[in-house]
């Protein structure tokens, strides 16, 4: 199987977001060469060729691709696909939706239903496109994904904490919560590459601990050394203050919804992707957080 894999004209599309910058050194460490796309010129490697390109502004032709690893948006691969020639040497895809489009899709905020949407719309296209042609596809939906230091919801956390010395709740953060590290998805991409059993099938990817929104903050809290102090926060003051906020740069991506779901519980079992292609992922509480 790896073989297979290593004959392939791997192409990486989003190289340098959580995910990708995890998965390069994966493939590489395999042997593989790749194509890696990045909207920021970047050095090639040995065994990377870096290819600058937006797109969101224009499509990328990957006509020449037999294995693609799509880690950007998952609406910007639909249209990529509807370029191909029907000659083309792609085989597979691994690409990656979110739970979002299953815990945003009846959100009261327009914003969030229309990224539930958008993914969602994406989802169908890839996999009648992929249908149509004849192409294995592997999707992913992971959950609260960290481990970078650029996501927005546990490193957001630990800059908020770091700044002013302790967090906000809502009532008392009961809502569970299943963290899941950017490695742990890298990881997936591979196994589930090499497994037959992943063809033409869906996961959802979530970490390897459960535990309430209080509880994630307080081991955020630890993890930087510091004693927790968590304030609970009548949700009237927590909106009006997040849309005080919202209009500053560093908190634009709040909202009154996501605040709600502070004591929802947004769990999905990974039990599916265990049995058909090894998915094992990290605890939160004990693992580097990658801030």
């Amino acid at each position: 199987m790896l073989t297979d894999l290593n004959q392939a004209e791997v192409l990486v599309t989003g190289a340098t977001s959580q995910i990708g910058q995890c998965l390069l050194p994966h493939l590489q460490a395999a042997g593989i060469t790749m194509t890696a796309i990045s909207r920021q010129p970047q050095s090639n490697t040995a065994y990377i060729v870096w290819q600058q390109s937006n797109l969101q502004i224009s499509p990328l032709s990957i006509s020449q691709s037999s294995l693609l690893f799509h880690v950007a948006p998952l609406p910007l691969l639909p249209p990529l696909l509807t370029h191909l020639p029907n000659n083309a040497p792609l085989k597979k895809i691994i690409a990656f939706s979110s739970t979002s489009c299953f815990t945003k899709a009846n959100s009261p905020d327009p914003k969030e239903r229309r990224i539930a949407t958008q993914l969602t719309e994406a989802e169908t296209a890839l996999i009648t496109i992929c249908q149509a042609r004849d192409i294995a596809w592997t999707l992913f939906r992971p959950t609260l994904i960290y481990g970078c230091g650029i996501d927005k919801n546990v490193t957001f956390i630990a800059r908020f904490i770091r700044r002013f010395g302790f967090f906000p709740l809502v009532g008392q953060g009961k809502g569970l919560r299943q963290p899941v590290h950017a490695d742990d998805l890298a990881i997936a991409c591979v196994q589930a590459c090499l497994s037959p059993k992943a063809i033409n099938k869906a996961y959802n990817l979530s970490g390897g601990q459960t535990l309430t929104y209080y509880d994630m903050v307080k081991a955020i809290f630890h993890h930087l050394g510091k004693k927790p102090r968590i304030m609970s926060i009548p949700l009237p003051l927590f909106k009006f203050t997040t849309r005080c906020l919202s209009g500053l740069p560093t908190y634009a991506h709040l909202s009154a919804a996501m605040i709600a779901r502070m004591n929802q519980d947004l769990c999905f079992d990974y039990t599916m992707a265990y049995h058909d292609f090894g998915y094992q992922p990290r605890t939160f509480s004990d693992t580097d957080m990658g801030f």
